[in-house]
């Protein structure tokens, strides 16, 4: 997919840019690029200069960072239509973790001299892209709380339903969600063994399936029970 008018029209029931003036989504849309990524390339790494503001249309981004233990913290596997990048917009700091593509990934990118022109000549603008690092930052909060004070299984319950719903971004539910168990483990900062323990738990109890490399909601009001159990 090269044409960035048929991105749009795939990233268009997207939460926040749907909620986005019109003059606003089509300045963006005038100004993206369409980037298309093999399986393992990285986009950006920790440290890296500012270089836009990006939608995920096809695929999936992985966002974490390797310790010098060589030990990857993943924070985010991001999937359309999820858009990223936006902390750098505020602070022209570097980048601050690493996004590689998890397969093959379509995205599109706006870059940074662009944004900046459009905010110079619409700085009422400014709030909208606020919102879209406001809904993160929450998202931050409840994981950051969610360790504190919740116990495994119900914290892995909440995080396949943050998945599932694309991070509040779509307003439904994915049934199946491509995504190994090394990587949940990974996610939640929990053991293969736990993460595999608890699955087996939520299989068994008929509200998901079990798949080489995937994982089937079976029942979603069900996981949501499980994910409020001892909250």
């Amino acid at each position: 997919m090269s044409d960035t008018s048929a991105c749009l029209q795939r990233i268009a029931s997207g939460r926040w840019f749907q909620g986005l003036p019109e003059e606003l989504r089509e300045a963006l849309g005038r100004a993206a690029l369409v980037r298309q990524l093999p399986a393992g390339q990285r986009l950006f790494a920790r440290g890296d200069a500012p270089c836009g503001l990006y939608c995920v249309v096809e695929g999936q981004m992985r966002i974490g960072a390797v310790g010098a233990s060589g030990k990857e913290a993943l924070l985010a596997l991001v999937e359309a239509p999820n858009w990223f990048g936006e902390i750098c917009l505020f602070d022209g700091q570097p980048r601050t973790h690493d996004a590689y593509a998890e397969g093959p990934t379509i995205l599109l990118q706006v870059p940074m001299p662009a944004l900046r022109a459009l905010l110079d000549r619409h700085p009422e603008y400014w709030r909208d892209f606020a919102l879209l690092m406001s809904h993160k930052l929450r998202m931050t909060f409840a994981v950051l709380e969610e360790l504190a004070l919740l116990p495994a299984a119900t914290r892995l319950a909440r995080r396949l339903l943050m998945l599932a719903e694309s991070y509040g971004e779509t307003g439904a539910s994915q049934r199946e969600l491509h995504l190994p168990q090394e990587q949940l483990a990974a996610m939640l900062g929990l053991s293969r063994q736990t993460t595999n323990h608890i699955l087996k738990d939520l299989e068994s109890r008929g509200l998901l399936r079990l798949s080489y490399g995937g994982i089937e909601i079976l029942d979603h009001p069900g996981l949501r029970r499980a994910a409020q159990a001892e909250a």
